[in-house]
């Protein structure tokens, strides 16, 4: 597909990120996704999944101020970028584009 797009679990942590905002970090987009899905996703996951994304350039994050609740080591905050939100409607559209005609089959009707 030209352009590509973005895998499941890369859609579902760009939505917690814009979910959680502005105090989206790690463990508050892990229980964001965990409270939606009812699935737990390992920390491994999310954190890779984190890095890759702003390597792409659909994330960008920011070292937050140190925290005595983490022994004085700060959040690393991330943020949605513009190209990143181009790629999430490009996606979350393919899938909807997919999904057409398909509710009585689907059982979302």
């Amino acid at each position: 597909m030209a352009g590509g797009t973005l895998g499941e679990f890369e859609v579902v942590v760009l939505l917690a990120v814009l979910r959680t905002a502005p105090a989206s970090y790690g463990s508050a987009i892990r229980d964001e996704i965990a409270s939606r899905s009812g699935q737990a996703p390992a920390r491994g996951s999310v954190y890779v999944t984190l890095d890759r994304l702003e390597q792409k350039g659909y994330l960008r994050s920011s070292i937050g101020e140190p925290t005595a609740e983490r022994g004085g080591r700060p959040r690393r905050f991330y943020r949605v970028s513009a190209r990143g939100l181009a790629m999430l409607r490009k996606s979350l559209a393919v899938v909807t584009r997919m999904r057409e005609g398909l509710d009585s089959i689907l059982g979302t009707a």
